[in-house]
């Protein structure tokens, strides 16, 4: 058997891998596969009469891709959000379930989480910390030496925890509470969402998340629900995130945050929504992964 044949061979047998190293850069399906296809490209170019690892070469050749495009990436947070709902399902004719249940299978905080980090940090985080790749291997990817790959790999460690979750004792039963106010929302079932909600729940959004000349509030659990059942498309991309230390509510199509949900609870039940879109509030929040 030849090298390319050997490469090929290999290439196949390692794909779904190599996808789910691309995803995880990436936080986007159609983007990981577009990664992917590059790296057959510049490896099949490629002389690996010398490589004895061909798992390990490709993973570093599919790292390289992601890197760059992450580097290239220019992402326009000012954008409405209709644009990103319009969206949803344009992506090379993919279905937005089967992109939101991907999603959740990694984790959407997570993936939340890793595009606000540098394109240095991400590559050094997940090559390392999800794939076990060598900080050896690591560090000429990014010309930079072992050791700052590993300084890299830990300074996105720390912010992928994100502040500390209070020591507040219903903080468990708090994220209960906003489980079931994304499963309601995502089912369409209006009557679990009413039974969520205080009958004099109050929502603040902000002129970002409706074009309105004032920030928008809305109030009474009825009236609260049914804009929560008008925006079942989006809770598709919606997922729980620990929010400057607290259960919250994280949109983000592809990965991307574009909108933030938190909520005051009190008793068990919702007494008022903040729903945040300008992308000055929601760069400064404090994002991270709440532990299973």
């Amino acid at each position: 058997m030849d090298d390319r044949t050997a490469l090929a061979e290999r290439f196949e047998e390692d794909r779904s891998h190599l996808t789910a190293v691309a995803y995880r850069m990436l936080g986007s399906a159609s983007e990981a596969d577009d990664a992917v296809q590059e790296s057959w490209l510049r490896a099949s170019r490629a002389d690996v009469s010398d490589v004895r690892n061909l798992s390990g070469w490709l993973t570093t050749v599919v790292g390289r891709v992601c890197l760059n495009m992450l580097r290239s990436r220019r992402t326009r947070r000012e954008e409405p959000l209709d644009t990103y709902d319009r969206a949803q399902g344009s992506a090379e004719g993919r279905d937005p379930e089967q992109e939101a249940l991907l999603a959740d299978s990694v984790g959407l905080a997570l993936l939340v989480v890793l595009d606000r980090l540098a394109p240095a940090e991400r590559l050094a985080f997940v090559l390392h910390d999800m794939f076990a790749v060598p900080f050896a291997e690591i560090g000429p990817l990014l010309d930079r030496s072992p050791d700052t790959a590993r300084q890299l790999a830990s300074r996105a460690r720390r912010r992928v925890k994100g502040r500390t979750a209070s020591a507040d004792a219903d903080l468990s039963r708090r994220r209960l509470v906003v489980d079931a106010f994304l499963s309601a929302s995502r089912g369409g079932d209006f009557d679990a969402l009413v039974a969520l909600l205080h009958p004099d729940v109050v929502l603040h959004a902000d002129r970002s998340v409706i074009p309105t000349p004032e920030p928008v509030v809305v109030r009474g659990a009825h009236t609260v629900a049914e804009g929560a059942m008008a925006a079942t498309g989006r809770a598709l991309f919606t997922g729980v995130a620990l929010v400057d230390g607290k259960p919250a509510l994280a949109m983000a199509p592809m990965g991307r945050l574009r909108l933030v949900l938190g909520f005051t609870i009190v008793d068990g039940l919702i007494t008022e929504i903040d729903v945040v879109a300008d992308p000055d509030r929601v760069g400064v929040l404090d994002i991270g992964i709440l532990d299973d």
